[in-house]
């Protein structure tokens, strides 16, 4: 049985510095902990999977495990490098100082 390539490799977030966070879904919780990418490649490989399901299985919350409570999914926010797309948007771009015509 051949496995399938993952649709976004953890190589892949990393190469795009998105910024990656782990929340817990409990509601008296909703920890949230920043993601270190280069670490998770370390451990699991460059081309481990990035998406949501690639990854759910490996996270639990310490602090609600540690509290008692029952163990809820975690789920993922991915944030873009929107300094660098915005830096690519403008980078042609001249402004000018011409008056509008009222």
């Amino acid at each position: 049985m051949e496995l399938a390539m993952p649709l976004k490799t953890l190589a892949d977030t990393l190469a795009a510095r998105e910024t990656m966070y782990v929340n817990c879904g409990h509601p008296l919780c909703c920890k949230s902990t920043k993601l270190d990418i280069q670490a998770l490649i370390d451990r699991l490989g460059a081309d481990h999977g990035s998406m949501h399901w690639d990854l759910v299985g490996l996270f639990g919350c310490s602090d609600c495990k540690a509290a008692g409570r029952d163990r809820r999914p975690v789920f993922f926010t991915c944030i873009p490098d929107y300094e660098s797309q915005q830096r690519e948007r403008n980078r042609d771009w001249k402004p000018t100082f011409e008056r509008r015509a009222d």
